[in-house]
């Protein structure tokens, strides 16, 4: 078995602008074998997803525990890096997320703006950036260097004005970039001179969710974009598919 801080280096080196790593989002350890059997070097999990497969609605409505169940039984099935997306942290302390997700064989994790335990509201930017540095220095002191994105939901929120909304991204970004973030997720359908402000202006890797049978990657290379994850839409289109064929037998 690889070492999760191999695992965690080999994660971070798929990062590249311009040649994105594409990461399946997956929710189970079938959607995981089926996804690494396809050729894909890193698994993300979606809590979406994961939260639909245990009966549980999205926005932390299971537990961190009910997640890293799943996320174990994941990585048991699979010998590959894996990331999880851990919503706004389920009201945990940045250690005992740390640990929860390397007991459980993660290597990176995602973490949003959005406080879904406090109303939905949105952390301030420094605020987020103060998490995000706490995850960080837990992480140093496990000795592993989890792949932290950080993840800003104002686009996906639609908050204050669409006409200096990238750039109040872009400011709430560059701050968690400080904070010791490794890549960064502007989460949300983006025009492409948008996206391309990102990809150009911030300093770090840019993570983007898309549907799998809508976007293509060779757009979103030659926009800059670094990580390529299909969050709940895989298993939206798979559910489709499920529907037509049981429908035959109706």
């Amino acid at each position: 078995m690889t070492s999760l801080e191999s695992k965690a280096t080999t994660f971070l080196g798929l990062h590249v602008p311009g040649d994105p790593g594409v990461f399946p989002t997956v929710w189970d350890a079938w959607s995981a074998k089926v996804a690494v059997a396809a050729g894909f070097p890193a698994l993300t999990v979606g809590s979406h997803p994961l939260a639909d497969s245990i009966g549980r609605e999205d926005g932390e409505k299971m537990t961190f525990d009910e997640s890293m169940t799943r996320v174990r039984q994941i990585t048991a099935a699979v010998d590959v890096p894996v990331s999880v997306d851990i919503e706004s942290g389920y009201g945990q302390e940045p250690a005992r997320l740390v640990d929860g997700l390397l007991e459980a064989g993660a290597i990176g994790l995602n973490i949003e703006d959005t406080v879904h335990s406090e109303g939905k509201r949105l952390r301030a930017a420094k605020e987020h950036a103060d998490l995000v540095h706490g995850l960080r220095e837990a992480a140093d002191a496990a000795g592993v260097h989890l792949v932290i994105n950080a993840r800003t939901d104002l686009f996906l929120r639609q908050d204050g004005e669409a006409s200096d909304r990238v750039d109040r991204a872009i400011e709430r970004l560059k701050l968690a970039a400080e904070a010791g973030a490794d890549v960064l997720f502007p989460v949300g359908r983006h025009a492409e001179a948008d996206m391309r402000r990102l990809t150009g202006e911030l300093p770090l890797p840019i993570s983007a969710t898309v549907a799998p049978d809508q976007a293509d990657k060779a757009a979103l290379a030659d926009q800059g974009v670094a990580r390529i994850t299909f969050g709940p839409f895989l298993q939206a289109v798979l559910t489709k598919e499920i529907e037509t064929l049981l429908g035959r037998w109706k």
